[in-house]
């Protein structure tokens, strides 16, 4: 039996990947039907390069459609941590070994549409650094043994 997954998203995530779908499941998918029309009335399938081309956007685009569906139907949406406290949706600057990194707290698809890098709640790093507050310095071991310190200096929202 297949485990349920719960896909944790801010509202704002949520909302793109719901915009997403409409798009996919409307616009989109009368496109890809006109496209594949328009090559099927040229003649032999087989060797017709527009028709095998729209036929690969179709399942493409039925996939995504598939995976979307999934996720907003198992998906739940996250409270954002207050300024200065690292919580899921976090975007989180963090020193480490002397050099600062900014990632936000969360799954992929929090970060839909923009620049961040992904930090997982559940890597080393991200179990260490979640409830922390600007300032903490927090230690966790790394993949390879090490233990290594990181200094929160920056955490907010993903507005």
């Amino acid at each position: 039996m297949a485990e349920d997954k719960v896909y944790l998203l801010t509202q704002e995530a949520y909302n793109k990947m719901k915009e997403e779908l409409a798009h996919r499941e409307g616009e989109l998918r009368e496109e890809i039907a006109h496209k594949i029309s328009v090559a099927r009335a040229e003649g032999d399938l087989s060797e017709n390069g527009g028709y095998q081309a729209a036929r690969e956007a179709q399942s493409k685009n039925e996939g995504r459609i598939t995976e979307l569906t999934v996720k907003l139907r198992d998906s739940k949406i996250i409270e954002n941590a207050p300024e200065g406290t690292v919580g899921e949706g976090s975007v989180v600057t963090i020193e480490l070994n002397g050099n600062e990194m900014t990632y936000v707290l969360g799954s992929r698809d929090i970060v839909a549409g923009t620049d961040y890098d992904i930090m997982t709640p559940d890597s080393p790093i991200g179990k260490a650094i979640e409830g922390a507050k600007v300032g903490d310095v927090v230690s966790y071991t790394a993949p390879n043994g090490r233990e290594l310190s990181v200094t929160v200096k920056a955490a907010k929202p993903l507005a």
